[in-house]
C-alpha cells in the first residue's frame, strides 16, 4: 500500500503555499480528489475558490479550464460541438471546456437544468473557504506583494502516484461497527422531523469512501468513528432538504447533522483489521 499520508502532505503543503490558513478545506479537497468526486465550493466572491482549483491543477501537472455559467449558455457550450468541414466533407468535433482534467464551473445555479446536466449531476463534498483571520490576511498581502505565489507553483505529485493512491484508499479497513454507524447516521437524517428529505444511500457510500481517504491521510489503514464525525456535515448537509418549518426557525442542514451526531451513540471496540 502506498504511503498516502506522505502523498497527502506533499500535496497539501504545496497548496498551502497559495491558500493561507485553510488547511481543513485543503484537506477536504484532497479527500475529494482521492475519492474521484466532484466538490461543491460555496462561498462569497474573492476568497480563493478559483485559486484553489488552479493551485490543485498546477500541483498535479493537470490541464485546467474555467467555465462561467450564464442563463443563455447551451449544453454544447460545455461539451463541444460538431462542425462541418467543407474541405473534406466531414463533421469534426471541437472539444468544449469540459475536456480538461480539472474544471472549475462558476455559478452553476445560473444555468438551465439541461446545461447543468451536460456537466455533472452530483457532488461528493461541499466545502467553504470563508474569510481569513487578520493574521492570515496580512500574510496574503505579503505573499502577493511582488507576484502571485501560484505563478511559481510546480507539480509535486506524479500521475502514477495519484492513480495508485486512488485505488489504495479503497482497501482501507472499515469495521462492521463503523459501517453500522454510517448507516444509522444517514438513516436518522430521513427520520428527523426537521428534514423534508433525508440523505440517500449515495450519502452512505460517500461517507464510507471519504472516511477511508481521511483515515489514510492521517496514516491509518482503518477508519475510526472520528473520521465519520469529521466528515458528516461536509458529505451529508447538501444532500438534506430542510423542512419549511425548520427554515423559518433558521435551522440549517449543517446544524441538523451536528445535532444528530450529538445524540447518536458512538460505537466502541477495536476498529483495526483482525490479523489472520
Amino acid at each position: 500500500m502506498p504511503d498516502i499520508q506522505s502523498f497527502g502532505k506533499r500535496l497539501i503543503d504545496n497548496l498551502e503555499k497559495v491558500i493561507v490558513g485553510k488547511r481543513q478545506t485543503v484537506e477536504l479537497t484532497v479527500i475529494g480528489l482521492l475519492c474521484q468526486g466532484h466538490i461543491l465550493i460555496e462561498d462569497v466572491p474573492g476568497v480563493g475558490k478559483t485559486v484553489l482549483a488552479r493551485s490543485l491543477a498546477k500541483s498535479l501537472g493537470c490541464t485546467f479550464n474555467r467555465l462561467q455559467f450564464t442563463p443563455d449558455m447551451l449544453p454544447s457550450d460545455v461539451t463541444g460541438v460538431s462542425i462541418y468541414n467543407q474541405s473534406n466533407r466531414k463533421f469534426e468535433f471541437r472539444n468544449g471546456p469540459i475536456f480538461a482534467q480539472i474544471v472549475l464551473v462558476d455559478e452553476i445555479n445560473r444555468a438551465t437544468p439541461k446545461t447543468q446536466a451536460a456537466l455533472l449531476d452530483r457532488f461528493l463534498l461541499r466545502v467553504r473557504l470563508g474569510y481569513p483571520n487578520a493574521a492570515d490576511e496580512v500574510e496574503v498581502l505579503e505573499r502577493q506583494q511582488l507576484r502571485h505565489p501560484i505563478d511559481s507553483l510546480s507539480p509535486v505529485i506524479r500521475v502514477a502516484d495519484l492513480l495508485e493512491s486512488m485505488e489504495a484508499i479503497k482497501k482501507v479497513y472499515v469495521s462492521s461497527p463503523v459501517k453500522r454507524y454510517v448507516v444509522e447516521l444517514v438513516n436518522r437524517t430521513r427520520e428527523n422531523n426537521d428534514v423534508y428529505l433525508g440523505a440517500s444511500p449515495r450519502g452512505s457510500l460517500g461517507l464510507f469512501r471519504t472516511g477511508q481517504a481521511r483515515a489514510a491521510l492521517h496514516g491509518r489503514d482503518f477508519v475510526l468513528p472520528d473520521d465519520i464525525k469529521a466528515l458528516a456535515a461536509t458529505v451529508l448537509a447538501h444532500r438534506v432538504i430542510v423542512s419549511p418549518a425548520a427554515r423559518l426557525r433558521e435551522l440549517s442542514a449543517e446544524r441538523i447533522i451536528v445535532e444528530i451526531l450529538e445524540h447518536l451513540p458512538v460505537p466502541g471496540g477495536d476498529f483495526e483489521q483482525p490479523i489472520k
